[in-house]
């Protein structure tokens, strides 16, 4: 009996010390869950404020972005100068007076054409399109000048070959024309330096018996003869396929009929000459003789005689 009393109370002892035991844990595991809810509050508190300086980060970037943009847009400077300009030790009042002031500068001038740039470009690459263009047109118009001025050395030097050569031919007929007598062609006297080509030409003539003169005033058959005679002369020199005469021989009279004639025969080898005349000894020195006879009343009729 002593034995089991003995056994009970080593039991409640053994009992009292785990129950002990069990309360020391559990007091522990309340502990540690306290601490755990503790643990677990200021992790989700740190993470809030991460989120939240996430966030702030986030918004001073856009801050960094959008000053950089104003910076390049007002000032146009870059970040990089921005930078490398900033002094943490600078008077930020001071700098903020002297911004204020460059920026009422600017609000005094007059508005800013912001395509200027581009305007200048496009006028600068016109300006050299028509530089090219009148490089283009100098070139071109000294070019001509020297075509030109090669023609006109040209022209002048045939015109008076050409002049020179009838002037010979035109004396030379007129002595024979009028038997005697001289005449010539000269050129008006053009300023020094002028251009032949736009001088005059005077024609003198002396008949026999006669002093110099002007053609104006010669009688009407001098005229007519001195006008053939510069006509035939320039024959001469360049004959013509063909020539009409309409009554050149009018004012004449026989003696120079017959000297007109016999001209006009040695130069109808190199041109065909067709004549209106009504003198019988001009008809006579005609190859082909046409004429218009009206044998009837208004019926007119043509009549050709080969006399050659």
């Amino acid at each position: 009996m002593d034995h089991r009393y003995e056994c009970l109370d080593g039991n409640e002892a053994a009992a009292r010390i785990a129950g002990e035991a069990v309360r020391e844990r559990a007091e522990a595991a309340t502990a540690a869950s306290e601490e755990l809810r503790r643990t677990e509050a200021d992790l989700h508190r740190a993470s809030r404020e991460a989120q939240e300086h996430a966030i702030r980060l986030a918004e001073l970037r856009v801050r960094r972005q959008d000053v950089e943009a104003d910076a390049r847009r007002r000032f146009e400077v870059d970040a990089d100068a921005l930078r490398l300009a900033h002094d943490a030790a600078r008077d930020l009042d001071e700098a903020r007076a002297r911004l204020q002031t460059v920026e009422q500068k600017i609000s005094a001038l007059e508005p800013v054409n912001l395509i200027a740039d581009e305007e200048y470009r496009e006028l600068d690459e016109r300006l050299g399109f028509l530089r090219a263009q009148h490089e283009d047109l100098s070139t071109s118009i000294r070019d001509l000048e020297k075509a030109l001025r090669g023609m006109t050395r040209t022209a002048q030097e045939r015109f008076m070959e050409a002049f020179e050569a009838i002037n010979r031919n035109f004396q030379e007929l007129f002595t024979r024309l009028f038997e005697g007598g001289r005449a010539e062609l000269r050129l008006v006297e053009a300023p020094e330096g002028g251009d032949p080509l736009e001088t005059g030409i005077e024609m003198v003539a002396q008949p026999r018996g006669k002093r110099l003169q002007a053609i104006s005033l010669l009688s009407g058959g001098e005229k007519a003869l001195t006008g053939l005679a510069l006509l035939f002369a320039i024959f001469y020199f360049r004959p013509s396929p063909f020539c009409l005469l309409d009554e050149v021989d009018a004012p004449l009279d026989d003696a120079n009929i017959h000297r007109f004639t016999r001209v006009l025969r040695e130069l109808s080898s190199q041109t065909q000459f067709i004549v209106i005349t009504h003198n019988r000894k001009t008809m006579e020195a005609a190859d082909v003789l046409y004429g218009v006879t009206m044998e009837e009343p208004g019926l007119s009729r043509i009549v050709s005689v080969n006399l050659a």
